[in-house]
């Protein structure tokens, strides 16, 4: 059963930030909290979370992100000195059955009373290195293939944990989360998936940046 397992959510706080041996602070929304209820969902976010940067965050093509409950053991494993919670990858929805490999981009879902669109995966950026504590993280994260889905908000609504995870509607030219980041790193060199990837209804920069990296290997 698809389901959400936690709702959770975070405000804007300002980190310390080591960059090239100089100490600064940063703005992040990153370090997020699970909370109890129902939560409105909104076009570009849920009630009590705010993004920092709308540049590289949040907006209609990001308002949620969810993250697999699924990835959790993996990551246990991998980094055991850490504490790990829900909401650790700043994500909005920490989710079970709900899959990379197994979820299409143009997908719907009903959740609660909210429909959410997949629109994209998740590129990580520096602040998942301060959430950790850890500057290889990026790496890692990118490197594990776990990316987390991210979502636009067809329909507002309200969700809560506990909820069910309804698919609605189906991509009429699937092509999976994970399919889309095997593209990116070039992992993938099957013709039929990249041009089903340029078909894709794909937010963001990916279309260019798999297009660009596809034209120079071949």
């Amino acid at each position: 059963m698809l389901r959400v397992a936690s709702v959770n959510v975070g405000s804007p706080q300002s980190v310390p930030f080591l960059q090239a041996g100089s100490r600064q602070n940063v703005l992040t929304s990153i370090f997020k909290k699970p909370v109890q209820g129902r939560v409105g969902v909104r076009r570009h976010n849920i009630d009590g979370d705010r993004q920092s940067d709308l540049t590289v965050h949040g907006g209609p093509s990001k308002a949620v992100y969810c993250y697999p409950s699924e990835h959790y053991p993996f990551w246990k494993e991998q980094l055991p000195q850490v504490e790990f919670t829900p909401g650790n990858f700043g994500e909005n929805l920490t989710t079970e059955g709900l899959l990379e490999d197994e979820v299409s981009i143009g997908d719907r879902f009903r959740i609660g009373s909210s429909v959410l669109q997949v629109t994209q995966p998740r590129m990580p950026c520096f602040k998942l290195g301060i959430r950790f504590g850890r500057p290889d993280m990026v790496k890692r994260f990118w490197q594990s293939g776990r990316s987390g889905i991210y979502f636009a908000v067809i329909e507002e609504g309200d969700l809560a944990a506990g909820d069910p995870i309804e698919k609605v509607e189906s991509a009429a030219d699937p092509i999976s989360v994970a399919d889309i980041v095997r593209l990116h790193r070039g992992d993938e060199q099957d013709e039929d998936l990249m041009q089903r990837a340029m078909r894709a209804p794909l937010a963001g920069s990916w279309k260019e940046d798999i297009l660009e990296r596809w034209t120079h290997r071949h």
